[in-house]
């Protein structure tokens, strides 16, 4: 135990840093270079190195076999699992050397599974849990679960299904499914939407999303003002209706089915099918200041 800041260091063990956290733990064989910071509760199992320029937070988890190079932000309660891959340089050579080191986030309470490859540059978002095995290429949304190589989104973590439809769409409902009324007969199907009236608010805009491959995400998301209607045409696609606090998944795969997002609402819609046709009602004109798009700073607005 160092007494001066009260972290450990096994006696096989190396930490050149003097800015390590209280309580925090460097085991046999591994080493972490002078420029690293390194939060409290830290726990560094054997065979791990640190470079340099790294940032490790509070209560994170690093298991044998991790390398952590210049460049890579670690947040609080990150958990990295044995043998994951690190990289920060996109075309690395041979004593060549980038001028500055690609930045690779893992934001609070991420999981990183054994063996996953994190390619330089990306940032995977809070509470995100990376698969076994997965090469991620990509940034990861806030709580998604991702597998495979690519890696893709299979599903979201800390996300209740989706309530029940309501009969009928109310200007005052919140989030969540609206049965739209539909007439049937042998001839088929008619669904009508009176416009204003059968909508909690009158649309100013409306645009189609469709050939989407099924491992691309969209939206990712929030808007100041403007309310959305969603309906899925044809084919299928999940719905994420995220207000800061708590996160719902939807459905939707029936067109008689819609999907109301009130303003200050992250909206992630991903897994299409090959046929999935996506139209959305906008209450407000296209207008890029209304746009939310970094996921802490909803976080923010929308808890105060």
């Amino acid at each position: 135990m160092n007494e001066s800041t009260r972290f450990f260091v096994h006696e096989q063990g190396i930490c050149e840093s003097t800015m390590v956290g209280d309580g925090t733990r460097v085991w046999a064989f591994s080493h972490v270079l002078p420029g690293a910071v390194i939060g409290e509760d830290v726990n560094i199992n054997d065979h791990v190195f640190v470079e340099n320029d790294v940032r490790i937070g509070d209560r994170v988890t690093l298991k044998s076999g991790v390398q952590v190079w210049d460049g890579i932000r670690l947040g609080d309660d990150v958990f990295v699992g044995p043998n994951v891959t690190f990289t920060n340089d996109p075309f690395p050579r041979s004593k060549q050397y980038p001028e500055v080191f690609a930045t690779t986030v893992i934001e609070d309470g991420a999981s990183l599974g054994g063996g996953a490859v994190i390619l330089p540059g990306v940032r995977i978002g809070r509470k995100a849990m990376i698969g076994a095995g997965a090469v991620v290429t990509k940034d990861v949304p806030p709580y998604a679960i991702v597998v495979g190589n690519p890696a893709r989104i299979a599903g979201y973590t800390e996300t209740a299904g989706g309530q029940s439809p309501e009969t009928t769409p109310s200007a005052s409902i919140s989030a969540g499914l609206t049965r739209l009324r539909t007439v049937s007969d042998i001839r088929g199907a008619l669904l009508p939407i009176d416009l204003p009236g059968d909508l909690p608010f009158d649309p100013r805009r409306v645009f189609f999303v469709h050939g989407v491959p099924s491992k691309e995400v969209r939206g990712e998301h929030a808007h100041r003002q403007c309310e959305q209607f969603l309906v899925c045409l044809t084919g299928s696609v999940s719905c994420i209706v995220d207000d800061g606090t708590q996160r719902s998944v939807y459905v939707l795969d029936d067109p008689s089915l819609g999907l109301y997002m009130p303003k200050m609402t992250w909206g992630t819609q991903y897994d299409y099918s090959a046929d999935a046709v996506l139209i959305v009602f906008a209450s407000h004109p296209y207008d890029d200041a209304d746009y939310i798009r970094d996921y802490e700073e909803f976080r923010e607005l929308a808890s105060s």
